[in-house]
């Protein structure tokens, strides 16, 4: 599993702090702080490509409507199958609070 090549002492770090943040202007002050908008519009792209293709949409209409490459699709089409199904957690955990 490619989890235990991540492990280490720093991103228990990063993963503690971002479980540490209590609302959203936290969450965007933070990832503001960390990341440029080009990284924080990709990892937000991920998602709504996984939302879209647990909806049954095709690579065209996601490609049309998020601008994600084919390859992106693909790679995110490839965790919801063989990944550790935590885009569907997190998209069911999403969905109940709205």
């Amino acid at each position: 599993m490619q989890i235990e090549k991540l492990r280490g002492k720093e991103l228990d770090q990063l993963f503690e702090a971002i479980l540490s943040l209590k609302d959203l202007e936290e969450c965007y002050r933070f990832f503001d702080d960390l990341c440029t908008i080009n990284e924080i519009q990709s990892l937000s792209q991920r998602l709504e490509v996984a939302r879209m293709l647990k909806d049954g949409n095709t690579y065209h209409k996601i490609e049309t409507e998020t601008g994600a490459s084919t390859a992106t699709i693909s790679r995110v089409k490839r965790c919801l199958n063989f990944g550790n199904d935590t885009y569907e957690m997190v998209l069911e955990r999403i969905q109940s609070e709205k």
